[in-house]
C-alpha cells in the first residue's frame, strides 16, 4: 500500500544577503508537529538549500526568514522565479515583526522583482483549513499581542497567487519568533503553537 502523502523535509533558504538562519529551532518544531499530528513521512532533519542552487526544485516548500535586508542576487531571482513557476511554495516570516523594518521593505521589492506583487490572502483560503481549522484566519502571535515589533495585530497574510494556489506566502506575524523554541518545550503550552505551521507543510503538499 502506498504512502498516504509525499514524503515531507524541511528546508531553510539560504540566501547570500542577511541573516537567513536567525531562526534555528523552527524546522526542528515543525518537523515535529507534522510528525505528531499527521501521516506524512516527514524526514527527522531539515537540510539547508541554497536559494540559487537547482537543488531548490527538489522541494515543494521553502522557508525563508530574517531580520536583516534581503537582496536577491541575478541568480537567486531567477531560480526562485522558476521554482515558482514550477509549483514550489516560499514561505517567508519577517523575524522583526515591524512593517516598518529593512527586512520587510527590501523582502517586498525582492519577491516582486522574482515572483510578483504580494497581496493580502483572504482569511477564508484553503490554508486555513488544510489541516487544522483556523476560522479567523492566520494565528496571533505573542510578539503582537504584547506589542513588541511595530504593536499591530495584523489581520491578514500576504500571498502571490498563481490561479488560486499559493506561490509565495509572506507573513508579518514573526512565526520565526513564536516556533524558535525546542520541540521539547511543547508540554508546556496548553494549545500547540505551531499547529499553523502543519497548514502550511500540508497545503504544500496537497493543493
Amino acid at each position: 500500500m502506498g504512502r498516504l502523502m509525499p514524503d515531507f523535509t524541511f528546508a531553510t533558504a539560504q540566501y547570500d544577503s542577511g541573516d537567513w538562519d536567525s531562526a534555528p529551532l523552527v524546522p526542528a518544531n515543525v518537523i515535529d508537529s507534522v510528525a505528531r499530528y499527521t501521516a506524512i513521512d516527514v524526514a527527522p532533519t531539515g537540510v539547508i538549500v541554497p536559494l540559487g542552487s537547482r537543488d531548490l526544485f527538489k522541494y515543494p516548500l521553502v522557508y525563508l526568514t530574517g531580520h536583516l535586508p534581503v537582496r536577491f542576487s541575478d541568480v537567486e531571482r531567477t531560480r526562485l522565479g522558476e521554482y515558482c513557476a514550477r509549483g514550489g511554495m516560499l514561505f517567508v516570516d519577517d523575524h522583526n515583526h515591524d512593517v516598518d523594518g529593512q527586512f520587510h521593505k527590501t523582502a517586498w521589492e525582492a519577491i516582486a522583482g522574482a515572483v510578483g506583487p504580494l497581496q493580502d490572502l483572504p482569511n477564508d483560503h484553503a490554508l486555513y483549513r488544510s489541516f487544522f481549522r483556523f476560522p479567523d484566519g492566520p494565528p496571533t502571535t505573542s510578539h503582537e499581542l504584547n506589542g513588541w515589533g511595530d504593536n499591530l495585530v495584523h489581520k491578514h497574510l500576504q500571498a502571490v497567487l498563481r490561479g488560486d494556489r499559493i506561490s509565495v506566502l509572506y507573513s508579518s506575524k514573526d512565526y520565526s519568533s513564536e516556533w524558535n523554541y525546542h520541540p521539547d518545550n511543547k508540554r508546556f503550552f496548553s494549545v500547540d503553537n505551531t499547529r499553523f505551521g502543519v497548514n502550511i507543510v500540508v497545503y504544500a503538499l496537497t493543493s
